[in-house]
């Protein structure tokens, strides 16, 4: 007789009358920020309905010393060394800076071990990166925070990637980071105990728009560069969705019904440079993502930004970013991500 899956524990609310209890996986240079949100959420819910309607813990791979310090310098007490959680544990992953670092074999060993018993497991900020290298995301919608985004769809090709507030697919749940951790408590919270419940948690941190699973990490283009012309913003769109293969000037000029000049007089109104130069910047911040956040050879990060010529890319981008490609790459480590 074939052995029976085991049931996930993820997208049912707890037994009526039931404590459900979160475990936080935090990885070395956490985000403080996510990490903080999720749990005041919880904190808030039990304050508000008076009841213990979640508990929590804290775990990770310290290396002994019982505690895990978050990107900001604050050091926190671990509960226990990637102990075994309480049945039914939800397990969330807070991750941060340098995140494929501070992903150990131990860690991904923990969470494959908790999967198989049922977990229902969720990554904050970068803490997708950690469940992809654990085969956890494989086949599912996933998010992850914007800055990442590129070395991660490099990484887990097998991963649905996109680029929403965050991302519930079954017994997997993704963030983008930053505030998208309340988002999603916020979300489960109303799944657990109903919306009422929900937007008084949101009240009282004072968070008057809740976000949804259908929510744009990013502000639009036409807002984040400053710029309501619609032709222009639309040029900018193809430009950021085709790094790989960049496309003409004259062709994007066509796509949107302008003539090269009318594109080269609104580049130079609105961002005082040229289609070209624009479009180059966009790739090269591409490539020093890339350089800073995966282990690609400075030749293919080179080609995944439209480069042929190695060399070309390498004297673009001592020009734009003042260093080579190859010291970047010697730099990884000394950043935020």
């Amino acid at each position: 007789m074939a052995e029976r899956p085991v049931p996930s524990r993820a997208a049912t609310a707890p037994r009526q009358g039931a404590t459900a209890h979160y475990t936080f996986l935090l990885l070395d240079r956490f985000s403080l920020l996510s990490f903080a949100g999720a749990v005041e959420c919880l904190r808030l819910a039990n304050r508000l309905s008076e009841r213990t309607l979640y508990s929590w813990s804290l775990t990770g791979d310290a290396g002994g010393s019982g505690v895990r310090t978050c990107s900001g310098g604050v050091t926190f007490t671990l509960d226990d060394d990637l102990g075994e959680p309480p049945r039914d544990a939800t397990i969330v992953v807070c991750g941060g800076v340098d995140v494929a670092e501070a992903t150990t074999r131990r860690v991904l060993n923990w969470l494959r071990r908790e999967s198989r018993r049922g977990a229902a497991v969720a990554g904050l900020c970068t803490g997708a990166h950690t469940l992809a290298a654990a085969g956890l995301l494989d086949g599912k919608r996933a998010t992850i925070h914007w800055e990442n985004q590129d070395a991660f769809a490099e990484a887990f090709e097998d991963v649905e990637l996109t680029r929403r507030v965050f991302a519930i697919d079954g017994a997997r749940m993704t963030t983008a980071g930053g505030t998208a951790s309340i988002d999603l408590m916020l979300r489960l919270l109303a799944r657990d105990h109903g919306e009422d419940l929900a937007n008084a948690v949101a009240d009282q941190l004072i968070y008057s728009s809740i976000r949804t699973d259908q929510d744009q990490q990013r502000l639009s283009t036409p807002t984040r560069i400053g710029v309501r012309h619609p032709k222009l913003a639309a040029v900018i769109q193809k430009m950021e969705a085709h790094i790989e293969e960049p496309i003409s000037p004259a062709l994007l000029a066509q796509q949107v019904d302008l003539s090269t000049r009318q594109l080269e007089r609104l580049f130079r109104r609105y961002l005082t440079r040229s289609p070209k130069r624009y479009y180059m910047e966009l790739r090269l911040e591409r490539a020093r993502n890339l350089l800073l956040q995966t282990d690609m050879s400075v030749i293919n990060v080179a080609l995944a930004c439209g480069f042929t010529s190695p060399s070309h890319f390498s004297k673009c981008y001592r020009a734009h970013y003042r260093t080579t490609p190859y010291r970047e790459r010697g730099s990884r480590g000394t950043g935020a991500t």
